[in-house]
């Protein structure tokens, strides 16, 4: 089990990397339990602010929402003012009134393709919730019931086709494993290649976290 507090210190000690802010991807696949884990390490970080991709995302951009992180979020992180986004409603289809999101030590986005190619120049650090893919998606439509069967069928193309063309766990610093009680974190393909040395399960996190 790995001490998120201790996880918390160390990426409060990495160089700040959109503006003064360090943002922090938490990526993997629908289900999985990003939400719960940012939560968790949120509050490990004294509650640092954390951006919902679902709120960036719509119906009718799944995937597409790439412009508009840029501009609402990551463009004023750059200049280090407050950003403010829009966000999105999944039961009336509209975006709502932009909420306030400060440029805090630490930031975390949350979500599927947290980690693409687009956002990685920005992140200080990537992080992968290391579930299979089928049984995350198994949990998040126990998670969501029969209402959602239907979203569920087009989601789970629509990510596969994400995933082929941009994916993220090659470029995650740290995988993370949900325990019965806490989390195991093994170096993720990132940070092995930059150690130049394999992952194993007994494996503690590298130096450079």
């Amino acid at each position: 089990m790995h001490d998120l507090t201790a996880l918390a210190a160390r990426l409060r000690r990495l160089p700040p990397s959109c503006g003064p802010v360090r943002l922090v991807g938490v990526d993997g696949h629908a289900g999985s339990g990003k939400s719960t884990f940012a939560g968790r390490l949120a509050r490990a970080l004294d509650d640092a602010p954390v951006l919902h991709l679902d709120d960036i995302a719509s119906h009718d951009e799944l995937f597409g929402w790439t412009d508009r992180l840029h501009s609402q979020v990551i463009e004023p992180f750059t200049r280090g003012e407050t950003a403010h986004y829009a966000p999105y409603d999944w039961h009336t289809r509209r975006f709502g009134t932009p909420r306030p999101l400060p440029p805090a030590p630490v930031v975390l986005v949350e979500g599927v393709g947290a980690g693409r190619r687009a956002l990685r120049p920005h992140l200080a650090r990537l992080l992968w919730l290391d579930v299979p893919r089928e049984e995350a998606w198994a949990r998040g439509r126990e998670r969501d019931g029969a209402e959602q069967r239907d979203f569920w069928k087009g989601w789970v193309k629509a990510e596969e086709r994400h995933f082929a063309g941009d994916p993220s766990r090659p470029y995650a610093h740290l995988l993370v494993r949900q325990l019965r009680e806490g989390y195991q974190m093994l170096p993720g393909p990132a940070a092995a290649a930059a150690e130049h040395h394999d992952i194993t399960h007994s494996d503690d996190p590298p130096a450079m976290w």
